[in-house]
């Protein structure tokens, strides 16, 4: 099986087109359906073009932009507590540039 990382956004859009194409949703798939409604501030779009961007930041995996994709951390110790299980840890020019990135999302 092969894994792939979506965003929230991708996800609520997955689940969007499936809700129109069947005539229920699985109570789990409802559920996240609902989650993604309530928690994903991006488009697809959007997120994919920031995904992009942050994949530039040395160190930068695709989980790991994925999930500040997902969170749009705002200050300094979000993007740290993001990347805490990590055995590095960003540089204050990285984390800063990291910041600056979302910041034009937002």
């Amino acid at each position: 099986m092969e894994e792939e990382y979506l965003s929230l956004a991708e996800v609520k859009n997955l689940l969007e087109k499936e809700k129109d194409t069947r005539p229920s949703l699985t109570p789990e798939q409802q559920s996240a359906l609902q989650h993604t409604q309530l928690f994903a501030r991006l488009g697809v779009t959007k997120a994919r073009e920031l995904v992009k961007e942050l994949m530039d930041v040395p160190m930068m995996t695709l989980s790991n932009a994925i999930k500040i994709v997902d969170i749009l951390p705002n200050h300094p110790d979000d993007v740290r507590a993001i990347l805490a299980k990590e055995r590095f840890a960003l540089s204050k020019e990285d984390t800063d540039r990291v910041l600056q990135i979302v910041a034009k999302y937002l």
